[in-house]
């Protein structure tokens, strides 16, 4: 299924006619999650036998970025469900099959999040500051807090993970599985007031010896980096689908410039419109160009990723390059816009006031622009000596 096929035109108009009122109002969109879930949104990776659309990461990135060109904080946070069913995806097409559970419960209308990261840890997947605690079932017990936790309202099966310090002889090891919102000892705090993204209701969640299953433990991980296929699951997904999202504000926030300076004229030049102003159609052409690298690197990474592309130890800079290009352009197409658009883009309302908040929140995702450039620069010179 394409797209369009996915998003209509009609849903995604009902969507983007609603997101002004989320931001403004700093709620959840309940309403977008139901027409999504009702259309099979949820279920991109699902296999067709399933009931899913069968997708791969390079179709559902597209369908994010068209999302996304709607409502950027409701793609933000579909996308941590997305990742999910799209980490076990990716697995299991390279014979994996540990995670299997998610795109059978994502089939019968699971909602997925992901509660993974933490203030303070910019190990991100290579260590964590949430103690996992062993019970003798087989199941381990979690205790600390996670933040940026998006879909807080809506989730019924939040991904979490910790550390064992005890553990492989006192080196400690990464505990990664899965709680239901039915599961006591977790509480989420109501603190998502922010700059943008509003609507994702992406709150603190803090677990006080919240208890995960023996059958929902799903990795046990050495401390450190490592090879483990979820590692690059959870790398291609996330990466790629953040991309995706930020691409689709980029390619929202251009168009949104070209009908402002379509509809300008200027006083001066005797009303001729902004379309014909010289300067104005530098930046417009600027904007275009930089939004024209994005689209062929977002559609290859995704699709090399579908084909078991091997790039060895060129994996991980390409994916966090793709996503740190495709936030920072994003920003900088979103800045051009404003500049063409003229003051009333800076009154609280305009959709690309909105857009600016909301495109910010590319720099707090990981990888960050000093981890991306690191990664990279370690590929292609090797890493720092002693």
């Amino acid at each position: 299924m394409s797209p369009e096929e996915l998003l209509p035109d009609e849903l995604l108009q009902r969507i983007r006619s609603r997101a002004a009122g989320y931001d403004r109002d700093n709620a959840f969109f309940h309403e977008d999650l139901e027409e999504l879930a009702a259309a099979g949104y949820l279920k991109l990776f699902v296999p067709a036998s399933d009931g899913g659309a069968g997708l791969g990461l390079e179709a559902a990135a597209q369908c994010q970025r068209r999302l996304a060109t709607a409502a950027p904080a409701t793609a933000l946070a579909v996308n941590m469900h997305l990742v999910w069913t799209g980490v076990a995806h990716v697995l299991a097409a390279r014979g994996d099959n540990s995670l299997d559970f998610v795109l059978k419960e994502a089939a019968r209308g699971e909602v997925f999040a992901f509660g993974n990261s933490e203030a303070g840890n910019d190990s991100v997947l290579f260590d964590s500051r949430t103690t996992a605690t062993p019970e003798q079932d087989g199941g381990y017990s979690y205790t600390g807090t996670k933040i940026f936790t998006s879909l807080s309202p809506a989730w019924t099966r939040l991904g979490i993970f910790g550390k064992d310090a005890a553990a492989r002889d006192g080196a400690g090891e990464l505990v990664h599985g899965f709680i239901t919102r039915e599961t006591p000892g977790y509480r989420i705090l109501d603190d998502w007031d922010t700059l943008g993204m509003r609507a994702s209701q992406s709150a603190t969640t803090v677990l006080e010896a919240v208890k995960a299953p023996a059958d929902r433990i799903f990795r046990k991980l050495p401390v450190g980096p490592n090879a483990d296929p979820l590692i690059f699951a959870i790398f291609a997904c996330f990466e790629s689908l953040l991309a995706a999202v930020y691409t689709g504000l980029g390619e929202r926030a251009l168009a949104v410039g070209v009908d402002n300076v379509k509809r300008r004229t200027s006083f001066k030049n005797g009303g001729r419109s902004y379309a014909q102003d010289p300067d104005i159609r530098w930046k417009v052409a600027e904007a275009a160009m930089a939004m024209d690298v994005l689209y062929p690197q977002l559609r290859t990474v995704t699709a090399d990723v579908d084909a078991l592309v091997d790039h060895g130890s060129q994996w991980f800079p390409k994916l966090v390059g793709l996503k740190v290009n495709a936030t920072e352009t994003a920003r900088r197409v979103v800045d051009l816009a404003i500049r063409v658009s003229g003051g009333s883009s800076y009154f609280r309302g305009a959709e690309l006031e909105r857009l600016y908040r909301d495109v910010l929140a590319g720099m707090f995702h990981p990888s960050d622009d000093e981890s991306a450039h690191n990664t990279i620069a370690n590929a292609w010179l090797g890493p720092l000596e002693d």
